[in-house]
């Protein structure tokens, strides 16, 4: 079955759905009806300003949902995905009690009961089974609020969407749960080339068994539209049949996939009315806000999201994945729109997209601008706006458009996108920021611009970066600049400059003139690649240095004078930095074993349960491993007769299918093994604790 023309800007358009859903109905998550009607009156634009909190949050419903999807590609883009290879991808992706679930408790929240149940062996689907849980933990929200993903990767072919959905749904939930989260896969699915809302839900329903209550449940909703034209009165109907009081348990599915169906049926085919009849019905509004956002924005397109309030300029496509896969955190609409829709590629035999020979911010869909939003600062006084723009790029279709008024010399405009975790997010309120940074020292910028001047002023055009410094401070760091004239083209390359060991926070685009200038200046790409140049360790000053590390260890640096102190009380625990777009390089860390099992060093790591590393064991012996899933393999061992409270010195190098394993600089293994071609590091300790220094990454 052909792809649809328009796959990937239909993608990105859920995925703005998604995000927008949830950011519009998470300030009021759990509210009632009556509290919302009373304090916010209807739903019908954002109101977080309302409520006093940030409109782009860390939440499970964003994260999971992009996260999970992985085990499709970290497994081969295999059609015969099991539900025990997405749970093994659960188990890599999370990290207990911190990040994407709401940690409830055994029996209480139900994708914690699941974690807990592959914890300790039980795989998927009995993990999410109701045999194991009971039925109403089984049946909760949660298969449906992760579910779109799947969808997104079977465009038009509803009985394969619905069949992942049970599959990737089964990992936590069973019974009604499944069969919500099916009618949802199956009507996002092909809403890719369908837009009559009948038609989707009789597809929708074919999915199920006629005799569920998710089926009937819908269809008498569909009966009641055709008698009662008020949305309000519906919901009466609804909450008095299909309610908590009669489905309960935290958040049950039933109550809240019928409020889903309801706002479907009196939204008018309307992105913004449908939004608000979902949200201001209440119960779990920032799940169902999400996936009916998902649905409407692959169903109606970009342009469906046009006819009411601008919804996505406050976005600017940004949103957080906290994981284990530290370096995945800083994301955007578009990253994530290419991934999703180079799974369902990948699904049909057919080569991935990569737009701009791969440019990690390529501005190449409608409207989109990556997070880059211009700053606002006492001498940044000139106005500055960015808008996407069709041409100006020399291999896509569109640019990002730098907009500029009256910028001199003192008076500069300034747009950036986050590289790191932005002021306004250290501290942000739910769930963990857990974060690395995308971009370090060593690794090569490069950018395309062209210039055009609304009064023939040139402008001076320059990189910089903005890092945290002392007292968590932001520095600013200047790149290579270029004086251009209107029609003039220029393309910036960069090696980015060691800055103290101090994360990364941004990386943005200066304009400038020696008169008062006005103009645009069109921003074709921005990318950067090879390894980085770095040594992490504790700064002279400030916090953040330590919160660039992705914490999977029980506990990590209390009451300590060393750098890094790690303590795991069970298992394996590591300490995780960098990002999956590492390949080739050169690890080195000393490594001080106390009361341990095992301590070591680990390279190219995806998560809690995909690396190599090059471990001091108990028994005297050094091995080099290869976690995977759910199996750790010793690929190379040899003896050793290492010490408690000793340091070592530990290098990891991988070239290629090449690693190469080092000890106070003897080399001890050379294996070929090609199962992870890339990613970050970590620090690796098992039952015990262990101490480091200092951990220098650099190319080879």
């Amino acid at each position: 079955m052909a792809l649809p023309v328009d796959y990937l800007e239909r993608v990105y358009a859920g995925v703005l759905g998604k995000i927008i859903g949830v950011y519009l109905g998470r300030p009021f998550e759990g509210g009632s009806y009556e509290q919302i009607l009373e304090g916010l009156g209807k739903i019908w634009y954002y109101v977080h300003e309302k409520r006093g909190v940030p409109l782009i949050v860390t939440d499970d419903d964003i994260t999971g949902t992009f996260t999970f999807l992985r085990a499709m590609p970290d497994h081969g883009n295999s059609p015969d995905l099991t539900p025990a290879q997405i749970g093994h991808s659960w188990m890599n992706y999370l990290i207990e009690e911190r990040t994407i679930l709401w940690w409830g408790g055994l029996g209480n929240s139900t994708e914690h009961t699941a974690f807990l149940r592959m914890k300790h062996g039980i795989e998927a689907p009995m993990s999410g089974s109701i045999k194991l849980n009971s039925q109403v933990v089984a049946e909760q929200i949660g298969a449906q609020i992760f579910i779109d993903g799947w969808a997104m990767i079977a465009p038009n072919d509803p009985q394969f969407a619905a069949e992942l959905a049970r599959r990737a749904a089964s990992v936590s939930h069973d019974g009604e749960a499944i069969y919500g989260a099916q009618v949802l896969a199956a009507m996002e699915s092909l809403a890719f080339v369908e837009a009559d809302l009948d038609t989707l839900l009789d597809v929708g329903l074919s999915v199920i068994p006629t005799e569920s209550v998710i089926a009937r449940m819908i269809g008498e909703l569909r009966e009641l539209r055709k008698v009662e034209p008020d949305w309000q009165k519906a919901f009466e109907w609804l909450r008095t049949r299909y309610g908590y009081d009669t489905y309960g348990g935290n958040v049950h599915m039933v109550p809240n996939h019928g409020l889903m169906i309801l706002s479907l049926l009196y939204g008018d085919d309307d992105f913004q009315k449908t939004l608000m009849i979902v949200n201001t019905c209440g119960w779990d509004t920032d799940c169902n806000s999400g996936n009916i956002g998902c649905l409407m924005g692959i169903k109606n397109g970009l342009a469906g999201m046009e006819t009411g309030p601008d919804y996505r300029g406050p976005v600017e496509d940004r949103l957080y994945l906290p994981t284990a896969d530290s370096g995945s955190a800083i994301s955007d609409a578009v990253t994530q729109a290419v991934t999703i829709a180079n799974i369902g590629r990948a699904l049909r035999g057919q080569a991935p997209l990569a737009p701009k020979n791969g440019a990690r911010f390529h501005f190449d869909l409608p409207g989109s601008v990556q997070n880059f939003r211009a700053e606002e600062s006492i001498e940044s006084k000139g106005t500055t706006t960015v808008e996407n723009v069709l041409g100006h790029s020399a291999s896509g279709t569109r640019s990002l458009a730098i907009h500029y008024a009256a910028v001199a010399k003192g008076r500069p405009a300034r747009v950036a996108t986050a590289t790191w975790v932005p002021p306004e997010a250290v501290d942000m309120p739910g769930y963990m920021m857990m974060a690395s940074p995308t971009l370090y020292p060593g690794q090569a910028v490069r950018a395309r611009v062209e210039a055009h001047s609304a009064n023939g002023a040139p402008v001076t055009c320059r990189l910089y970066l903005r890092h945290y410094g002392a007292e968590d401070a932001l520095v600013r760091v200047y790149g290579p600049e270029a004086l251009l004239s209107s029609g003039v083209e220029h393309t910036f390359d960069w090696q980015i400059p060691g800055v103290g060991g101090y994360p990364i926070a941004e990386l943005g685009v200066e304009l400038s003139s020696a008169a008062r200038a006005n103009g645009t200046v069109y921003l074709d790409y921005v990318t950067w690649e090879g390894a980085p140049d770095v040594v992490l360790t504790k700064t002279e000053s400030g916090t953040m240095w330590r919160r660039a590390w992705v914490n999977g260890v029980d506990d990590y640096n209390r009451w300590s004078s060393e750098p890094f102190r790690l303590m795991q009380n069970e298992g394996t625990g590591l300490l995780i930095h960098g990002t999956r777009q590492w390949t080739d390089y050169r690890v080195t860390a000393d490594v001080t074993p106390h009361a341990v099992a095992s301590a070591g060093l680990a390279a190219r790591v995806q998560g809690m349960r995909r690396y190599y590393a090059l471990m001091l064991c108990s028994g005297g012996k050094v091995r080099l491993v290869r976690a995977l899933a759910n199996t750790l393999q010793t690929l190379a061992e040899v003896d050793m007769a290492w010490a408690l409270d000793h340091s070592y010195t530990i290098v990891l190098e991988v070239e290629g299918s090449e690693i190469r394993g080092f000890v106070d600089g003897e080399q001890l293994f050379i294996v070929e093994d090609d199962e992870l071609p890339c990613g970050g590091v970590a620090l690796v300790v098992e039952e015990g604790r262990t101490a480091t220094q200092s951990v220098s990454v650099s190319p080879l």
